[in-house]
């Protein structure tokens, strides 16, 4: 969504939880739904957990399934969207994807701006989970660093990317919030 500046600092959360479940998947469940980076080719050096995802080949209709990783993260993730919704944007929306991200270290996300119809709707929302100082994300070609414990809306209609030139896998969860009423800001 066009939120008129590139970043949104929303505060302070109490991830711990969430950070812990993420944190304890085993391997194989971040390659258990790659729809992620099969739909999207920036995210060719990304995993994934997905907890929902809308079909965005039936939009406008929002046709949101649970994905592989809701039964095992949803319990400490929804709080944690709750409170964040609850502090920042109208009651009664939709989350219409939820995911855990991972950036491989070395990895890149290359620069590119999020075109489906979806996502001038919807408020990305990023809560890191873990990360390093060699981790930039860059909004409208100003760099970032992103802390564990704050959650941060980006601006997904401007051009930005992810570099983790550092040592560790960088991780994140991000969901996407429909506020409720007509859909807004969408491209016909």
């Amino acid at each position: 969504m066009d939120i008129e500046s590139p970043l949104r600092e929303l505060g302070a959360f109490d991830i711990n939880a969430l950070r812990e479940a993420v944190l304890e998947q085993e391997d194989v469940a971040w390659f258990e739904d790659e729809t992620r980076q099969k739909s999207f080719y920036v995210h060719d050096q990304t995993r994934s957990i997905i907890l929902i995802f809308i079909d965005d080949t039936k939009w406008p209709d929002r046709v949101v399934s649970k994905g592989p990783g809701w039964d095992r993260l949803a319990g400490v993730a929804l709080p944690v969207m709750k409170e964040i919704i609850s502090n920042h944007y109208p009651a009664g929306g939709e989350v219409i994807r939820a995911v855990a991200a991972g950036l491989n270290a070395g990895g890149k996300i290359k620069a590119h701006t999020d075109m489906h119809q979806s996502f001038h709707c919807a408020h990305r929302i990023h809560v890191p989970i873990t990360t390093n100082p060699k981790v930039w994300f860059t909004i409208n070609g100003r760099p970032y660093q992103f802390k564990v414990g704050e959650a941060y809306e980006i601006n997904n209609q401007m051009q930005h990317s992810v570099v983790n030139k550092g040592d560790e896998d960088r991780v994140t969860f991000i969901f996407d919030y429909i506020p409720p009423g007509p859909i807004a800001n969408a491209p016909a």
